[in-house]
């Protein structure tokens, strides 16, 4: 299965949150499953660190890269189309990077793993 990441969820899994549920790590940890990690987040968590909103362990970019790589996760770029979709989106949610990340899971087809109460409003597929 194909899978994309909301950012809490890819910070919960790696900063190993025990508010991360069950069943999102199980299928994170399963090497079966191709897990996506949208640009979206490595922006939203650059500007959460930057106003210290967020403290991670070391370098920013070298902490995303080594995770990425650590984890096997898959990055995905945000395109144009991803962009123009979001126009498409009822303002249920306002939150940017949200918007970006539900456009790419219902254009890539990819199941969201997301704790996220306002996202389930959208029509796309999630887990928690």
């Amino acid at each position: 299965m194909r899978y994309l990441l909301d950012t809490h969820a890819f910070l919960w899994f790696v900063l190993d949150d025990q508010r991360i549920s069950n069943e999102a790590k199980s299928i994170i940890e399963d090497s079966k499953n191709k897990i996506y990690f949208s640009a979206a987040s490595a922006w939203e968590i650059a500007i959460k660190t930057k106003l210290a909103r967020l403290k991670i362990e070391g370098e920013f970019e070298s902490f995303i890269i080594e995770q990425l790589s650590t984890n096997s996760f898959v990055p995905l770029s945000i395109s144009i189309s991803h962009s123009l979709y979001t126009h498409r989106l009822p303002q249920v949610h306002k939150d940017p990077f949200d918007r970006i990340i539900i456009a790419q899971s219902a254009l890539e087809n990819l199941l969201l793993i997301s704790k996220d109460r306002e996202i389930r409003k959208y029509e796309i597929a999630m887990v928690w």
